[in-house]
């Protein structure tokens, strides 16, 4: 049986370099040796040395046509088996050769070893064929078939009678029956030959086969004696490999397979990724553990989890940094798993590569900007908050104490005023350096907003040290500063809390140091004060004031009052603004310059935001069901408001719970807050333009818009601060600035609105100048909803 078995064919697939690819269990069963012994190595290393010359020769010729060496392989048990290996070459779609289909066959004689038996009679012979695991034929010159196994009868789906009266062109496509010719004339000629070619089936079903034929001499008639390997699963793996190979080569991640070998895993394969990504190329990578690429000293918790799963033979999935092959650091996205031979042991592991540097980089620049001021770089108030609790921590652990510096510059409105916006932000920048400068490396300098500035001066050794750290602040920022070409000075109100005297928390620091401030300015600025507890008193009323402002919505204290707006051009009523009241408990009905600070700086600014817009959409239904359904209503917002990233969705959902028109309202918003960061008001501004509402930009002229980001403001109205107004018809300048603005708008195709008219000169004024629309006490005060009904269904036209 051992000798019959040995008269098997098996193959394998080898590189075009003659190292083996593929090693099925039929090989290891013929030859003894499994995949790991042999995969990726060469097949001169299972000859005997004294035949390697031999065999290099016949493989490099066999890279156009197929051909035979006859060697001795050596069986992993130490015996030397006489083969047959034939060679056929291999080609990828392009046309390039890309390796060979080996077939190892026994070139003994198989029978001589068997028992001693009664002579084979013809039916035994016939057994013995049919037992063979490809096809069987004997053909004479003619064509004719005159011996062939079951497994031809069964690839062909022919019956024996109609394989005894088929020639074996028969058995081809028409398209492969000219070169089966020419090999078969081969064999008849030179001994021997092979062919690769597809047998067809009486239905028509193709096979793709690996025939070999050898002439034979019987009674002084040749004969061609062969067999026909079935190659289907070669071809299906062959296109398998090659549809892995071009999945490796555009894969975009780099692909790094390695030999599992104990402590080193030296890389067998990189794909084209890998080369782009590191650097390194292919001939400077293989044979060496991926050890090299390390970055020294960085993420060895990651390494230590990679061993780790490399000793356990696990998957792993880590994000670490390596170094390229110039030295550069990149953020590597590595998946590790590995891969098992048909025994179950690992053999290999397969690493997935993709450089994650640039999203890395936009994750900590994200953060950075989510914790850091955009235009100082210092921290803000998020990053500001996490730094104070943690030196409090740490100073209540060392027993040690803290400083929190409130810093309010002195002067800075004016500067902002006169000079400019980008002349003011050229004044915090340089600010925000001095201050960096002026204090140590484990301090916190933050910028809450606008002029304001907090400092954390951790672990603070005495009061008598933190002054002269104090001192020498007021004295830096005091320092002229040369911004917008001209030199500046400013001052500083500054107010100190210390840990654990002023507060325990830090909120209550906060507090502390913010009243201390607010008491340097009312003792002549540029100076410093530490807090007090004759300070708590107004801490305490402010707390109190917050309170009652935090319950006025419950308590229904909170109300709308709505003052007209009149067209010029139709001297009549066409919309309203509506202004927020307060009902104070105590105090009687308040202006909104009596809590809008407090409310903005608590942020219960968006609680009663979202109020205010509620009972416009309710009014604004009403309204319509009496018959104005184009009235519109505008309502002021605050910058906190208008940086909510959830403003829209807020607006979007009240008009729609109301049925209202998003055109009927408009959203009125500070030049001074638009122009804080113009780009992000630009993109706020289209979402609210997306949406339907109206944009008015509110105090026109009292900032330093550009030209081109007002062109890219979607707004349909300009509204003309009062202070422009109150002289209009005494102040040439003021005269000046409301008919530049008017002619502004009219160019920009933006409608104009002039607040705060009071006298008929200066009602002549601007619709001698085309102002579109104006509002003021001159036409109606605010009014409650009652009297604006009143005014609105007169509908007369107003005298002018």
């Amino acid at each position: 049986m051992d000798a019959i078995q040995s008269t098997v064919q098996v193959a394998f697939q080898a590189s075009a370099t003659g190292r083996v690819r593929t090693w099925n269990a039929d090989c290891e069963k013929r030859l003894g040796y499994s995949s790991k012994d042999v995969l990726h190595r060469s097949i001169a290393r299972l000859l005997e040395p004294s035949e390697e010359k031999e065999y290099k020769n016949r493989l490099a010729e066999c890279r156009q046509s197929s051909g035979r060496l006859r060697t001795t392989i050596i069986h992993a048990d130490g015996r030397h088996l006489d083969q047959w290996l034939t060679f056929s070459p291999q080609f990828c779609r392009s046309g390039n050769f890309s390796g060979y289909n080996v077939i190892v066959e026994s070139a003994g004689r198989p029978f001589d070893s068997l028992p001693k038996a009664p002579e084979p009679t013809e039916g035994h012979v016939q057994k013995v064929l049919d037992c063979l695991a490809g096809t069987f034929y004997i053909i004479d010159q003619a064509g004719n078939v005159l011996v062939w196994n079951k497994e031809l009868e069964k690839v062909s789906k022919m019956t024996s009678d109609e394989i005894r009266t088929a020639h074996v062109l028969d058995f081809f496509d028409p398209q492969e029956k000219l070169i089966v010719q020419e090999k078969i004339q081969e064999t008849f000629e030179r001994g021997e030959a092979l062919i690769e070619a597809d047998l067809v089936a009486k239905d028509g079903t193709a096979t793709p086969y690996l025939f070999s034929g050898a002439r034979i001499d019987l009674c002084g008639k040749l004969y061609l004696c062969g067999m026909g390997l079935d190659m289907s699963k070669q071809r299906a793996q062959e296109e398998l490999l090659r549809l892995t190979d071009r999945a490796l080569l555009a894969s975009v991640n780099g692909i790094v397979i390695t030999r599992h070998e104990g402590k080193d895993n030296p890389i067998v394969y990189i794909n084209p990724a890998f080369e782009r990504i590191t650097g390194y190329r292919e001939s400077e990578v293989i044979g060496r553990d991926s050890r090299f690429m390390a970055a020294p000293g960085l993420d060895e918790i990651e390494r230590e989890r990679i061993r780790q799963a490399i000793d356990e033979c696990k998957e792993i999935h880590v994000v670490f940094r390596n170094l390229r092959k110039n030295g550069e650091l990149f953020w590597n996205e590595l998946t590790i798993a590995p891969v098992q031979n048909s025994k179950g042991v690992v053999t290999h592991f397969i690493g997935v590569i993709n450089d994650v540097t640039a999203s890395k980089q936009r994750t900590f620049h994200l953060e950075h900007e989510a914790n850091h001021d955009a235009l100082t770089g210092l921290a803000n108030r998020n990053l500001f908050r996490d730094r104070l609790e943690q030196a409090i921590y740490s100073a209540t652990r060392n027993k040690s104490l803290v400083a929190l510096v409130f810093i309010d510059l002195d002067g800075f409105k004016a500067i902002n005023d006169t000079e400019g916006h980008e002349a003011g932000d050229e004044v915090l920048c340089a600010i925000s350096k001095r201050l960096k400068a002026s204090v140590r490396e484990n301090d916190t300098v933050a910028r809450l907003g606008g002029d304001e500035f907090v400092l954390i001066l951790a672990n603070q050794p005495s009061l008598r040290f933190t002054l002269r750290m104090i001192e020498r602040l007021r004295l830096s920022i005091s320092k002229p500063i040369l911004a917008g070409g001209k030199e500046l000075s400013v001052g500083a109100s500054i107010g100190i809390s210390i840990f654990p005297h002023d507060g325990s928390s830090g909120s209550a620091l906060l507090q502390a140091a913010d009243a201390a401030m607010y008491h340097a300015k009312t003792v002549g600025r540029n100076n410093a004060q530490f807090f007090s507890s004759e300070m708590k008193s107004t801490i305490d009323a402010k707390h109190e004031m917050e309170s009652n402002l935090r319950d006025s919505i419950e308590k229904n204290e909170l109300f709308l009052v709505f003052q007209p707006r009149v067209c010029l051009k139709t001297a009549r009523i066409i919309g309203a603004e509506a202004l927020l009241r307060w009902r104070h408990p105590i105090r009687g009905v308040l202006r909104p310059a009596s809590f809008m600070p407090l409310a903005e700086e608590s942020g219960l600014i968006i609680p009663m935001g979202e109020w205010a817009i509620g009972n416009i959409c309710m009014m604004l239904k009403r309204l319509h069901r009496l018959g104005l359904g184009g009235f519109v209503m505008a309502h002021n917002i605050s910058l906190k408001e208008f940086s909510r990233p959830d403003y829209v969705a807020m607006l979007e959902r009240e008009l729609h719970a109301s049925d209202i028109a998003p055109n009927r309202l408009e959203i009125e918003i500070a030049e001074d807050d638009l122009m804080r960061n113009p780009q992000y008001s630009i993109g706020a501004l289209s979402e609210l333009k997306q949406l339907g509402v109206k944009l008015a930009i509110d105090d026109f002229g009292t900032g330093f818009s550009s030209l081109s980001y007002l062109q890219k403001f979607p707004v349909s109205h300009l509204e003309i601060d009062r202070s422009f107004i109150a002289d209009i018809s005494l102040d040439g300048a003021d005269a000046a600035i409301t008919k530049t603005v008017i002619t502004m708008g009219h160019n920009l195709d933006i409608d104009v609105v002039a607040k705060g008219i009071e006298t008929r000169s200066q009602l002549n004024f601007l619709r001698h100048h085309g102002c579109d629309q104006v509002q003021g006490n001159y036409f109606s005060g605010p009014v409650y909803s009652s009297e604006l009904d009143r005014l609105l269904k007169t509908n007369a036209l107003l005298q002018f």
